[in-house]
């Protein structure tokens, strides 16, 4: 969005109106009662958008819905029979269709056949792209509240199972807004059941939440599941890691082979930590935040127990609970053997360095033995070259006495040579003495 100028303000930040508008994406669907939902949630790994955009162009009077119209994730389309929400997420997509409850299916019925009455047809249904995860019938009635054999009619309409359920809220006069019972069991069509009772002057508004609410939860909490097999499948392979890290660990103590061998079975041990890391970590993330996504809506419902029964709340502690710390506690034990090779692999390095240090220390010594026999041997050489340097400066000396004495002069040669060679030794030594000192100034 690009900045604008408003009369009394500053110039809108880019992001302002995105970021407030946040707030008021996917609202809930509002419906009056008594009225049937059918929704589907599938998990939306290689579906684009496009495909779920072509695919909802199915529906009548569809045909000319444009993928611009579903640019925000969700989309809401209206027809004479039913209502149909899309919401797309990061890992799955929600179509959730509302209509009127089927006049069969009404309070206190036997086990009805939904899966012939859904509006958009279960053809529709079956094509829509993806793989199902979730798939829910919510009946919800404005009736039965103040049934005594409630319990009783609902589980002719659930069917088969013990079933679970809650008092949900509460209203100014301190009482429910609405009941809930489920089974949690999916049915052979496929779809899990979930029935709510709600007063007879319950408002569009708060259907739509209770609906959303609920809806949400069964997702969640089948999202935050996910988890649960890869944790299982993991359990197996971390132990046979830390197996091998408790080995490598025993012989870098005992000291029993190479550093070099140590380190390279540290490195692929480490490698293999880290692929595993890499591979489940965001699976494991996303399952802690499903899981509380699953805790807040529980405590939305705000549920007070009916008679005889547990509440969904107690019921998701029981079951869902140890499952959650089953996936955490892989995730911990993940995490803490990645520090454990981290450490051992600290403690290689250490000692590694150690060792070269040791060796360094050791080259250093033996340069410096090295330098100071080449410097007694410079010193020697240096005295050779003196005495070399002396000796052929004074074979020149008797020479040039020689040929001046052929010259007819009276010098005698051999004594010529004999007394400048304390001055050209001198020189020499001069000279080389000059020489050491200019080296030392560079």
């Amino acid at each position: 969005m690009h900045e604008r100028s408003l009369p009394c303000l500053p110039i809108d930040d880019a992001q302002r109106f995105v970021l407030h508008n946040e707030i008021h994406t996917r609202p809930s669907a509002t419906f009056k009662l008594p009225a049937l939902i059918v929704y589907v949630a599938v998990l939306n790994a290689g579906v684009s958008v496009s495909d779920e955009c072509q695919h909802l162009r199915q529906l009548a009077g569809q045909d000319s819905l444009d993928i611009d119209q579903m640019k925000g994730n969700f989309l809401q389309l209206q027809s004479d029979q039913f209502k149909i929400i899309w919401e797309r997420h990061t890992e799955f997509t929600r179509y959730t269709i509302v209509q009127a409850l089927p006049v069969h299916a009404h309070w206190g019925s036997t086990l009805p056949d939904l899966a012939t009455h859904v509006a958009t047809g279960m053809a529709w249904l079956k094509g829509i792209p993806g793989k199902t995860i979730t798939a829910i019938h919510l009946a919800m009635l404005n009736e039965g509240m103040d049934d005594p054999d409630a319990i009783y009619k609902s589980k002719l309409w659930l069917g088969e199972g013990t079933v679970i359920g809650a008092k949900m809220g509460r209203t100014a006069d301190a009482n429910s807004h609405s009941h809930l019972i489920t089974n949690l069991r999916i049915g052979a069509d496929g779809f899990e059941r979930i029935l709510v009772m709600a007063a007879p002057g319950t408002s569009e508004n708060r259907a739509g939440r209770i609906a959303q609410r609920l809806l949400e939860l069964e997702t969640y909490r089948m999202m935050s599941l996910l988890s649960l097999p890869v944790a299982k499948q993991l359990a197996s392979k971390l132990a046979t890691t830390e197996a091998q890290l408790v080995e490598i660990t025993a012989r870098l103590e005992t000291n029993t082979v190479s550093d070099e061998v140590l380190l390279s079975d540290l490195a692929s041990l480490a490698a293999q930590v880290e692929s595993t890391t890499a591979e489940h970590s965001y699976r494991f993330s996303a399952a802690r935040a499903y899981d509380a996504i699953v805790k807040e809506r529980i405590s939305e419902m705000r549920e007070r127990p009916l008679s005889g029964i547990q509440t969904v709340g107690e019921f998701m502690q029981r079951r869902l609970a140890p499952a959650m710390a089953t996936v955490n506690a892989t995730s911990e034990r993940l995490a803490a053997l990645a520090q454990r090779v981290s450490r051992a692999s600290a403690l290689l390095r250490t000692r590694v360095e150690i060792a070269a240090e040791a060796q360094n220390q050791q080259l250093l010594e033996k340069l410096t033995r090295g330098q100071a026999l080449q410097l007694r041997l410079q010193s020697t050489v240096e005295g050779l070259s003196i005495a070399a340097i002396t000796y052929y400066v004074v074979s020149l000396c008797l020479y040039l006495g020689k040929a001046l004495k052929a010259a007819g002069l009276n010098i005698n040669p051999e004594m010529l040579a004999g007394f400048s060679t304390p001055l050209v030794l001198l020189v020499c030594w001069r000279m080389i003495q000059h020489i050491h000192r200019s080296l030392k100034e560079l």
